[in-house]
């Protein structure tokens, strides 16, 4: 066993540290122009990361879930409206659905990518009598199929929208980057995020001109003009200093992507050399209890926002407390599906219907990804996750 060493989840530090002369002067020059709202940067930064995702607009916004929120509100969804969304993801999938009196759908998720399942969301779409819009989920920076989403949602009339909150960069198994195929995309510059603000902060990405107005309308009360407003809308303006901080950071991502990359080849190589299997074998097959991710096939390009292990439920929480006795950082996402909250008791959803979703959320642990880990780091990681499931497996 090497030396422990200490590994957080996330070292925002020390990606800082190597870009801080050019973060504190892109921020020098906002506070310097005292132009803090919309204005040029943020122009700059939305056809930066237009072109960035294959998409003819981008829009940005004031979080990722306002994103998903005015995404909804430009479809003018209504109260008794149907939105199709998986059960397992973070929250604002379905509460930006709920807050608008719609109400969530919830379909399955496919247990080998954890992303929504083309299978189960077809069955839930075919029992839909208001259904409006189908959103898929790109999970832990992996894309879904979007063709095959999309033609789900011809079949049934109704557009797809992509929360890719995770997946700036991410590219599905026809190659295409996430935010260039759907209606509209959704992306999070939370500060954890593969590209990450320094506080929050969203985009919408879209392919229809009038569809990229409205929701520039949108974001600032509805109005095109100062004071006319022709829609109802939300102040979710992206302030300049979150675009500058972005837009350095945007020149930086494809290497930081590629250090993910290469630091999830490396937990495979070690975890499966051990034993483990990946996210396709389930772990009731038996045999060493620890799954990696399933690579993406295809032409899919999976950026590891998240790197997301697998052991059985009875384990998961004891490795966790494993991992952080010993100075690793870990996290649970998520450990209540989104068809099992209270809030949502009211649609009438019980443990059992979504097995798949219910099981990941028992059974899934991510270990720290981020591209600045040092190679003592990841040796740490892998080790510490081996030798308690090791010792497990033995019976100690």
């Amino acid at each position: 066993m090497s030396n422990r060493v200490s590994v957080p989840l996330l070292d925002l530090r020390a990606q800082y540290a190597t870009i801080k002369t050019e973060i504190d002067e892109a921020i020098r020059q906002v506070v310097e122009s005292q132009y803090f709202i919309l204005g040029p940067e943020v122009s700059a930064l939305e056809q930066e990361i237009a072109a960035y995702c294959d998409a003819a607009h981008a829009v940005g916004c004031g979080s990722g879930s306002d994103a998903i929120l005015l995404a909804l509100m430009a479809l003018g969804i209504e109260p008794g409206d149907q939105v199709l969304c998986p059960a397992y993801t973070f929250f604002s999938t379905a509460g930006s659905i709920a807050r608008l009196g719609a109400v969530p759908v919830f379909a399955d998720i496919d247990p080998v990518t954890y992303n929504l399942d083309l299978e189960s969301a077809g069955a839930v779409a075919a029992r839909c009598t208001r259904l409006r819009v189908i959103m898929s989920v790109h999970l832990f920076g992996q894309a879904v199929d979007m063709h095959a989403f999309i033609q789900l949602g011809a079949r049934h009339g109704v557009p797809v929208i992509e929360d890719a909150a995770q997946a700036l960069g991410t590219r599905d198994v026809a190659g295409r980057r996430a935010g260039s195929r759907s209606l509209m995309s959704c992306f999070s510059f939370y500060p954890s995020k593969n590209l990450g603000a320094g506080g929050d902060g969203g985009m919408l990405t879209t392919g229809d001109e009038a569809l990229a107005r409205k929701l520039a309308a949108l974001r600032v009360h509805g109005a095109e003009s100062k004071y006319v407003h022709e829609l109802i809308g939300l102040n979710s303006r992206l302030d300049a200093l979150q675009a500058a901080v972005l837009r350095v950071k945007l020149r930086h991502v494809d290497s930081w992507h590629e250090g993910r990359r290469a630091n999830a080849a490396y937990y495979d190589r070690v975890l499966v050399g051990a034993g483990a299997a990946t996210s396709a074998v389930p772990l009731s097959d038996g045999g060493f209890p620890l799954r990696t991710p399933h690579p993406a096939g295809g032409q899919s390009f999976h950026i590891y926002n998240q790197y997301v292990i697998r052991v059985p439920a009875e384990l998961r929480d004891p490795l966790r407390a494993h991992l952080t006795e010993h100075g690793i950082g870990s996290e649970v996402y998520y450990p209540v599906p989104l068809h099992l909250q209270p809030c949502f008791k009211y649609l009438g959803y019980a443990p059992g219907d979504l097995p798949h979703s219910e099981s990941a959320a028992r059974e899934t642990l991510a270990i720290p990804i981020y591209p600045e880990l040092t190679g003592a780091q990841l040796d740490a990681v892998a080790e510490t996750v081996l030798e308690f499931v090791e010792t497990r497996r033995a019976g100690k």
